[in-house]
Formats: structure tokens, C-alpha cells, sequence
């Protein structure tokens, strides 16, 4: 049987998008903000051992139109945290297939990462 984890992280502060231009201190705060929060939300779920797919599930206040694949340094952050954690081994191309990005609907701003054992390891 395939084991899949969900771990919903309301968003602890602005999202990371990849077309801002921060100052290098601005962009650090938000990541260690991100990681910290997906690291508490992982926190003591059972471990993977072997390689996983990782979907990042994107809810956003409003309606309007993005580009999920703009907010992959978030996601970045969120799998740091995740490693950080022990719930995964590491996030490298061994380990974690994604993370694929995907509009997740109108919510509470926040990131629900699905991560599901991956049958075939290539």
C-alpha cells in the first residue's frame, strides 16, 4: 500500500515568488519564516525512506490569476523544513520527484504539501 502525508501550512507570512526582486536580508527572513513553519508542521510524522512525490497545493485569498511555478522558492523553503524535520532523507533528485506546483483554490493563504511514496524508483 502507498502512504501518502499531507501537512497544511497556513502561510506564516507573504509568499515567495520568484519574479520579486527582495533585497538578499528580505528574502532570507521570509525563508527561514517558511522553513520554520513546515519544519513545526512535520514535526514527529512518521519518516520516509525512500523516494517520494511531492505535490505543493497553493490556496490564495483571491481569485485573480498567477503562475503556481512562481512560487517555488516558497516551496523550496517548505521542503528545507520538511528535511529539517526528518520526515525526508534529503530533497534531493535521489529523494523527492517535484515538487509539482498546483493551484490549490481560494482560502486562507497557505501551501498543503502532499507527499506520496513513489512505487518506482528511477
Amino acid at each position: 500500500m502507498t502512504r501518502t502525508t499531507i501537512i497544511d501550512i497556513p502561510a506564516p507570512c507573504d509568499f515567495i515568488n520568484s519574479n520579486q526582486r527582495l533585497h538578499r536580508m528580505a528574502q532570507a527572513k521570509l525563508t527561514k519564516t517558511w522553513r520554520q513553519a513546515s519544519a513545526t508542521a512535520a514535526h514527529g510524522l512518521k519518516p520516509f525512506t525512500g523516494q517520494v512525490r511531492v505535490i505543493a497545493h497553493i490556496h490564495k485569498p483571491r481569485t485573480g490569476r498567477y503562475d503556481p511555478g512562481n512560487l517555488y522558492p516558497t516551496a523550496k523553503a517548505i521542503l528545507d523544513g520538511i528535511v529539517d524535520a526528518g520526515l525526508l532523507t534529503d530533497d534531493d533528485h535521489k529523494h523527492v520527484v517535484g515538487p509539482d506546483m498546483r493551484h490549490g483554490g481560494k482560502g486562507e493563504a497557505r501551501i498543503i504539501i502532499e507527499i506520496t511514496e513513489e512505487t518506482n524508483h528511477g
